[in-house]
């Protein structure tokens, strides 16, 4: 009788993991001029496009006097364009220090600690998934790969003790080489201050109402 093998251990990056995630990553190749990633695979695939330049990022509109629902509106429009356009840090920043992104698998869910999501992250989480995607040789980045944002039905909910509730409603067009996906659904905010008066997002739910549609290929990135 042959003994059970016991499982490893999942790898443990140590306390230095933030350290290591700030690291430049670099893959060796054997020459400078050989195809890598998805080009060493699919050769006609073109290769991704340059990141925009952090002085291209597009910021709010004006906002008149106090009127905090046009205030709210310009940040879901921003935060629309900003993923539009792969600005990944600048729409990163829109969220508080303790900011979380959730998208459940099901509206009945509650919270997720201890229940599956499709994405549950802090503002660790979304560093490196920034990193992942915008890595040279990310495929699921590369060019012909664009999405188009629309967020409208915003309405605020409540606005207590400097925290602001708001709901709305949103549709995505994804086009990833040949193919063309649609997303829809809700989104939830829950906005605060932060010490220099701007709305910052503490919390970001977004429920998709085709969520449970098989998908030829994964979410590779916030929607």
């Amino acid at each position: 009788m042959t003994a059970s093998k016991t499982p490893s251990a999942i790898p443990d990056a140590g306390p230095d993991f933030e350290h290591l995630l700030a690291q430049d990553v670099v893959i060796e190749g054997g020459r400078s001029d050989a195809p890598t990633g998805a080009q060493a695979l699919a050769p006609d695939h073109s290769p991704r496009a340059p990141v925009p330049l952090a002085t291209d990022v597009p910021r709010a509109g004006l906002v008149a006097g106090n009127d905090l629902q046009r205030e709210v509106e310009q940040l879901l429009y921003l935060q629309a364009e900003l993923l539009d356009r792969k600005l990944w840090q600048a729409w990163m920043d829109l969220f508080d220090e303790r900011g979380i992104y959730w998208m459940p698998v099901t509206p009945e869910q509650t919270e997720w600690e201890g229940s599956p999501s499709i994405f549950a992250e802090d503002k660790l989480m979304m560093e490196i998934r920034k990193g992942r995607v915008s890595h040279p040789n990310a495929w699921s980045q590369a060019p012909m790969w664009e999405t188009n944002h629309i967020v409208g039905n915003v309405a605020i909910e409540s606005a207590n003790g400097g925290t602001i509730q708001v709901r709305s409603r949103f549709q995505m067009m994804e086009l990833r080489r040949d193919d063309v996906r649609h997303f829809g659904g809700t989104y939830r905010h829950t906005l605060v201050r932060d010490a220099g008066g701007a709305l910052r997002i503490s919390l970001q739910r977004v429920d998709l109402f085709n969520g449970q549609a098989p998908f030829d290929y994964v979410l590779q990135i916030w929607v």
